[in-house]
């Protein structure tokens, strides 16, 4: 949940940075922003998060100044069968939440396999000499021209999942395991 909030305050941020001149008027254009959040529709849902709430669309003040054809045709109804039809209305709103929600789920598969398939697999036996990448920073390293990797390391033995036990050149075996995305071959 609070990765869900952090993202919807990073997008109100990135809207209100594009509203402002400078960073002194931005609790001006605050209230523009989150009604420009609420409303638009979300590509993983294909839904606004206010339908969500409320099981409406919400009626934007342009639309009650210049009457749309959704104002006009609630104003024509009687009171009664407003009721009736916003009853209804939230009758639907799970079936909404559902529908958004496999939106959900199938954009997030589409978006995983698509990143997957970018993934290069690295298949590493016994024997094999590698490069271990170097994932700290050293204090006193040369900056971008600091090493980006270590070894040469031979490969001890191979776990399925991709952990991989390291061995130095003098067959000194290393005791944590390594994940094989953060080795790559060495041709001596």
């Amino acid at each position: 949940m609070n990765g869900a909030v952090e993202a919807a305050n990073k997008n109100i941020k990135k809207i209100i940075e594009k509203m402002t001149l400078n960073y002194k008027d931005w609790h001006e254009m605050l209230p523009f922003a989150l009604l420009a959040y609420r409303t638009l529709i979300r590509t993983t849902t294909r839904v606004t998060p206010y339908s969500l709430v409320y099981g409406t669309e919400v009626v934007l003040s342009v639309e009650v100044e210049i009457p749309s054809m959704r104002v006009l045709a609630e104003a024509e109804l009687e009171e009664a069968e407003w009721a009736k039809q916003r009853y209804e209305q939230l009758n639907l709103i799970n079936e909404k939440r559902l529908t958004a929600l496999c939106h959900n789920q199938c954009y997030q598969q589409r978006m995983g396999s698509a990143f997957n398939a970018r993934v290069r697999h690295h298949e590493f036996s016994p024997g094999d000499f590698v490069l271990r990448k170097v994932l700290h920073v050293i204090p006193n390293s040369r900056g971008k021209f600091a090493y980006k990797y270590d070894g040469p390391f031979m490969v001890k033995e191979v776990f399925s999942g991709g952990a991989i036990i390291l061995s130095d050149m003098d067959r000194t075996e290393n005791a944590l395991p390594v994940n094989a995305d953060a080795l790559k071959k060495y041709y001596p």
